[in-house]
């Protein structure tokens, strides 16, 4: 280590939705110096903070990795596009906003594949604290927390007629997905306050930027941990000065996230011995698990014709009607650039026989003629989407590193639809979204259904839609999975196996994707890090 390096008690790699937590949290008493990193600029980007805004930063490379997958040979070579935040806030800057933490059960079973401290009740109080409940404080929700989580802005009759759909197919109205119930239909509640995006950056960074204590730098990519024998002991990383490197006193967290942590933990040595020796990185520790059991839900899109303009479609290609919602928003943060156009869905079981959902079903209120890393372009007509997502994959794939260079994308790789279930999962998904627009309710506001359109029906026709328009729901977990065994990375105090100073913490040390949105878990582990952490330094 260069002998003019900076010296901190602690620092966190990556701002992202456990990274902001932890930094502030760790930052809280004063008592410790905190160094924060993020390689991407502030979260200056007005979209950032609309609502609506998302779909503008999904395709954004000022705010967004852009990553891309490697050709995946399930689904017809394909590459698929794979998102990630890329400013203060991480992913919690640019997604969809809907605050979904997941299954009970996802958590016990966590703690059966030996994660003890990481049941259910072992992590509700950490969602509980890190929540600002709009509804009240209740047994399952926390007040006066970091981050804000509200009903929608506003309802639709689109909404409206998508919930009485489902309820007509038999699937109960559920008015709190993340209460005494997960399965059923209706609105979400999305990490948004006062019609504003409520990203970690907002809940946990804005508060603290005034702590003498704790230095945030932006533009500041980490490139390697830095040992001394089996201890890490600073990090490296490239800054807009150049290479830089800081010693950490106490600790080094890694918070890049389910692509950059097991990339950052590779390019320093960790990980497995022959695929690095491959590469050109000195082996420090042998660690197979190290990008192994990636995993996300898989999800797919159909899209019908809507009988009425009342989509966002019809906003996108009105300029007077973009100007009114521009106007309305500024004025009275109302109208549709205050709502996230992901307002209501569905969970539910693919086979009766399950004991909780795998299946989620999302409206979106606009419809694309295409959808790409570079772009999306609605169609000149109404119309609207449903999403069945795949919430409980068998597949795992992998995070490699492909190059030596750290400032290079990793190598990343599904492994969706390597099961028969996985398959059967999606074409009952599929099969239920057109049940949906079937429905007496939902049936006023259908003009045809464009894609796949009516054509597709036998059950291989739908495996073969699946397999060419399936994509990832960017939800990924798993690569740098915590547990007890040597298939993976961290301990349940998300210590990294066999090295001292070292933790990771964020969705790459789930051992399981939890059934809905990952931002509300990602969130809870950085509570739950940081108490650890800080109990741990004494």
């Amino acid at each position: 280590m260069a002998p003019d390096a900076e010296s901190f008690d602690f620092i966190v790699s990556g701002a992202g939705s456990a990274g902001a937590c932890i930094a502030a949290r760790l930052s809280e008493s004063g008592r410790h110096r905190v160094l924060l990193l993020e390689a991407g600029p502030p979260d200056s980007n007005p979209w950032i903070h609309i609502p609506l805004g998302f779909a503008r930063t999904y395709v954004d490379q000022r705010v967004n990795w852009k990553f891309e997958s490697e050709p995946q040979p399930r689904l017809g070579n394909r590459r698929l596009y794979a998102p990630r935040g890329r400013t203060l806030g991480g992913t919690s800057s640019i997604n969809g906003m809907i605050y979904m933490r997941g299954h009970p059960r996802d958590y016990d079973t966590w703690r059966q594949r030996g994660c003890e401290g990481w049941d259910w009740d072992s992590v509700l109080p950490y969602f509980r604290k890190a929540e600002d409940q709009q509804r009240g404080e209740d047994a399952f929700h926390g007040v006066g927390g970091p981050l804000r989580v509200s009903d929608q802005a506003s309802g639709s009759e689109l909404c409206d007629a998508v919930i009485n759909a489902a309820q007509s197919l038999g699937i109960a109205r559920n008015p709190d997905f993340n209460g005494a119930t997960q399965e059923g239909t209706g609105y979400y509640q999305t990490t948004t306050g006062n019609n504003r995006r409520w990203s970690s950056a907002k809940a946990y960074l804005a508060p603290a930027r005034g702590r003498a204590n704790l230095v945030i730098r932006t533009g500041c990519q980490a490139t390697r941990i830095l040992f001394e024998g089996n201890r890490a002991v600073g990090l490296e990383y490239h800054s807009p000065s150049g290479r830089q490197q800081a010693r950490a006193g106490r600790e080094v967290i890694v918070c890049g996230g389910a692509y950059g942590s097991p990339q950052l933990l590779q390019l320093s040595g960790l990980g497995p011995a022959q695929h690095l020796q491959d590469i050109g990185v000195p082996v420090l520790h042998d660690m197979p698990a190290v990008g192994a059991n990636l995993h996300d839900h898989f999800g797919i899109y159909l899209m019908w014709r809507c009988t009425r303009a009342i989509t966002m479609n019809d906003l996108e290609n009105s300029w007077p009607r973009k100007i009114a919602a521009a106007l309305q928003y500024g004025l009275f943060r109302s109208g549709p650039m205050a709502v996230n156009g992901i307002r209501a869905g569905l969970l539910t079981r693919s086979d009766a026989r399950l004991e909780r959902p795998d299946l989620q079903i999302n409206l979106l209120e606009w419809s694309t003629r295409e959808r790409s890393r570079d772009r999306v372009i609605p169609h000149d007509f109404p119309g609207f989407t449903l999403g069945p997502v795949h919430l409980a994959p068998d597949g795992r794939g992998t995070v490699r590193l492909a190059s030596a260079d750290p400032l290079a994308d990793p190598a990343i790789s599904f492994g969706f639809l390597s099961s028969d279930y996985d398959m059967r999962a999606m074409v009952t998904g599929v099969k239920l979204a057109r049940a949906l627009a079937q429905q007496p309710a939902l049936q006023p506001f259908v003009a045809e259904e464009i894609f796949p359109g009516p054509a597709t029906a036998s059950d291989a026709e739908w495996e073969a839609f699946v397999r060419q328009h399936g994509v990832t729901n960017h939800h990924p977990v798993g690569s740098c999975a915590m547990g007890t065994g040597s298939n993976t990375v961290v301990d349940p105090r998300l210590r990294v196996h066999g090295i001292g100073g070292l933790r990771v913490a964020d969705a790459s040390i789930m051992p399981a994707v939890p059934a809905g949105n990952t931002n509300a878990p990602t969130i809870m582990i950085g509570e739950k890090a940081a108490a650890m952490i800080l109990a741990d330094a004494g």
